[in-house]
């Protein structure tokens, strides 16, 4: 090796790492996301990590944003990661900051605002309890995919315009539009679309 050329080499070595972080922020932000799931609200269709022990990890999903972004929107059983501080204006910056490198940088906490759930009802739709099961625009829901019938009623709910109406698969553990309303779809970061840990659960959950 030359030693003269050292500086060099380094430099474009240098050079090349920070346009890769460059790169992996910009994908992270805009494009594809790693998520972890915490808590028990989407069993059975995806296991959450305990935050009281070690012995339980989170399924690990991907979600891509980029769709949701350009104005695509939010159909029915799309699982998705919504930011549930919907009285809070989403800004392009927070896609930034959300990013798994900038928010470790900035040793930012943002697990608690972000919630994993699945779409069940869209603008306009009319979503009501009836006997344990959720009826949208008067017809029940065939949900294979719940935990258990719901134990708790709630009140009748219209999705107004540029929202939609968010539940946990696992009804009876799950905070959701229930409590906090009906999510404008600014607020939904992005869609499911692989789980990608464990390995022996690998599925794109469509």
């Amino acid at each position: 090796m030359n030693i003269k050329n050292l500086p060099k080499e380094m430099a474009s070595w240098l050079k090349l790492c920070v346009l890769g972080l460059m790169v992996a922020v910009i994908v992270s932000a805009l494009i594809l996301q790693p998520f972890t799931v915490k808590g028990s609200s989407m069993e059975p269709t995806l296991q959450g990590e305990d935050l009281y022990t070690d012995e339980k990890t989170g399924d690990q999903v991907l979600i891509f944003k980029s769709g949701y972004m350009v104005g695509l929107e939010p159909e029915y059983n799309d699982i998705v990661v919504i930011d549930s501080r919907i009285d809070r204006e989403r800004k392009m910056m927070d896609n930034f900051r959300e990013s798994p490198l900038i928010s470790t940088i900035l040793n930012e906490k943002h697990g608690k605002n972000y919630w994993i759930k699945r779409v069940i009802g869209k603008e306009g739709d009319t979503l009501e309890y009836k006997r344990g099961v959720v009826f949208r625009n008067g017809e029940e829901l065939k949900e294979e995919y719940i935990l258990e019938d719901m134990l708790f009623p709630f009140e009748e709910v219209t999705v107004p315009d540029g929202h939609v109406f968010v539940m946990g698969d696992n009804r009876n553990g799950s905070r959701d539009s229930r409590e906090i309303g009906s999510v404008p779809v600014s607020n939904v970061m992005g869609k499911v679309v692989l789980r990608y840990f464990p390995f022996q659960r690998i599925d794109n959950l469509n």
